[in-house]
Parts: structure tokens; sequence; C-alpha cells
């Protein structure tokens, strides 16, 4: 069974986009919800640097979008999506676009949803100074104590040994000086905010209101969530989920728990990929992981479709009763 998956903020570097503008449509589309939500996709996604695509109302329409046009070309129509992927998930922002590709938004509406989330949670990261690590290593009944007694939230439950922290930045400080006890490293993230706490609460009422007016249905394709790794089958509970989340942990691991639950064999990480199949490679022994990163992994990409979607097909015709 195969799962798709698209990045979360931080995925982003300058630059990245520039090879896929040279497929055909590519930049139009992306002018076209450049327009729509006054946010200049191209540019930044072609000659931005790094710290104005750290920015929050940049970096999140910036990944949806570099998400759904990869994504794009490896799936022409939602009944290919369907009949291929057995599920599919996103890291934090990266949800928007699962929800998209599983048709529970559109295109147009994921794009305009993401621009107003990241525009709130701007705002209300620009109220105190705040960031997150990513803690390396280390068993969690350590340093989830540790957290707590520094102030800081534990954000991102990604799992393979890995634990994102979030809280201001003098808390941030504090736990780089002072790791757990068993941490490797702690690394501070391409990020200008700390999402997935208390201090993203300002953002919910905005983004409640975002959706209040939303045409949602429900998704054609199995949904994971981020808030317990759930799936999802109803729209409405899906895009309320995207409202809590921001200012929710994620559990990416309970997600990866559910990928291996429901029998995956293949993950691909949409564009920018790589920190998604990094974790996939430690947590889901024997799925063949691919990162999507340019036009280049796109052949790579559809061999592997096509042997996931084979082997499931041998499997189903093996398991049916004899007439």
């Amino acid at each position: 069974m195969l799962v798709l998956v698209a990045p979360g903020q931080g995925a982003q570097t300058p630059g990245f986009l520039t090879p896929w503008l040279e497929l055909p449509g590519v930049e139009d589309r992306l002018r076209e919800w450049s327009d729509a939500i006054d946010l200049d996709l191209v540019h930044y996604g072609t000659k931005a640097d790094a710290d104005e695509i750290r920015d929050t109302a940049v970096a999140q329409p910036l990944l949806v979008a570099a998400s759904l046009v990869s994504s794009r070309q490896l799936f022409a129509t939602a009944e290919d999506f369907t009949a291929r992927v057995g599920a599919t998930a996103g890291h934090s922002v990266g949800e928007l676009a699962a929800a998209a590709l599983a048709g529970t938004l559109s295109e147009a509406a994921a794009m305009s949803l993401v621009r107003k989330r990241g525009l709130a949670m701007a705002e209300a990261a620009a109220v105190t100074e705040t960031g997150m690590a990513a803690l390396l290593g280390g068993d969690e009944a350590a340093i989830l104590p540790h957290l707590e007694k520094l102030g800081l939230t534990p954000a991102n439950m990604n799992g393979a040994g890995q634990i994102v922290a979030a809280g201001t930045a003098e808390q941030i400080a504090a736990l780089v000086d002072d790791k757990p006890e068993g941490t490797r490293r702690v690394v501070p993230l391409k990020v200008a905010g700390a999402f997935h706490t208390h201090h993203m609460a300002p953002a919910v009422s905005t983004l409640e209101s975002a959706t209040a007016e939303l045409s949602v249905a429900d998704p054609h394709t199995r949904y994971v969530s981020n808030k317990d790794g759930q799936l999802v089958t109803s729209g409405q509970d899906l895009v309320k989920r995207l409202v809590g989340q921001v200012a929710n942990p994620v559990r990416w691991d309970l997600c990866m728990e559910t990928f291996k639950e429901l029998g995956v064999t293949g993950l691909i990480e949409v564009s920018p990929g790589g920190t998604l199949v990094g974790l996939a490679k430690r947590a889901l022994p024997g799925v063949q992981t691919l990162a999507l990163k340019t036009p280049d992994d796109l052949d790579a990409a559809r061999t592997l479709i096509a042997e996931v979607t084979s082997a499931a097909e041998a499997g189903a015709d093996t398991a049916a009763p004899a007439e």
C-alpha cells in the first residue's frame, strides 16, 4: 500500500521551486494562486533568500503550493490518486495539502486557507519572540519532564527518536545549553514561532471564521490526522481538526503507527521532500521510501507507484476466494 505525505514548515530552501517551473503548466498555476492570495509564489520559490521564506506568512503557502504542483505530476486526476494511494497525510501545514489531495478542499480553497493560516500564525508569533528546536535521540520518559521543567511544550512528537520542543526564545536557548540526558543534539529550527502550542491560540479563532463558509467534502482517500493518528472520514471533522491543530501538538509518531497498521509498503513525500522520509526510514523499516525533491525524481516516483500498485493487485488476486 502506498502512502503519500506532505512536509511541514522548515522544509523550504531558497530556490527550491525553480526546477518545477520548467514543467508545462506549473508556472501558470502558481501565478494563478499568487493572484488569488496576493503573494508572489514564483518570486518566493525561486529568488527569495532563506530569511524571506522563513516568514511564516510566506513559508506556509509556499509549501502547500509545492506539494500540490509536485503531486499533480504523479496523479493527474482525483480518480487516479484514489486508485493508487492507500492513505495520505501531511505534517503540520502539510495537512492542508493532504486535505486537498484527498478531495476535502479544492486546491484554491486550500491555498486561500493556508494564506490566512500563515498570516494568523505570524501575527500570533509576533506577540512574543518564540521558536522551536528538534531534540535528536534520547528517551521520551526523560525528555518530557525536562521540557516541562524549562516551560517548553513537546509540539511535535515525530517518532523515530525525534521530539520538537517549542516555547519562548529564552526557553529554547536554555534547552540548547541544558539538553536532556541521552539526547544527542538540540537543533533550532527554521521557523518563526512556537507552533502547536498555546502561543498560537489567537490564530484558532481566525481560522474558525475562515473555514465557516468553506465548501467541504468527505475525503475520497484515507486521511490520517496529526491530532491522534486516526483515520478521518468526515470532511467537516477533518476541517475542524485543521483549525485546532495550529495550537495543539503534531502526533506524527501516531500517524506512522497508523501507516504501519494499514500495511504501508511504499511512502512518497512530495516536494520539498526529505524530512518525513528520514523519519520513515527509521520508524518503518522495510518500507520503500522516496523524497520528491526535484522533477529529476519523478521517474523514480512513478516506478515506485507502479511497483507498489502491482504488488497490491497481486496480493488481492492471491487472497481472492476460488470460484
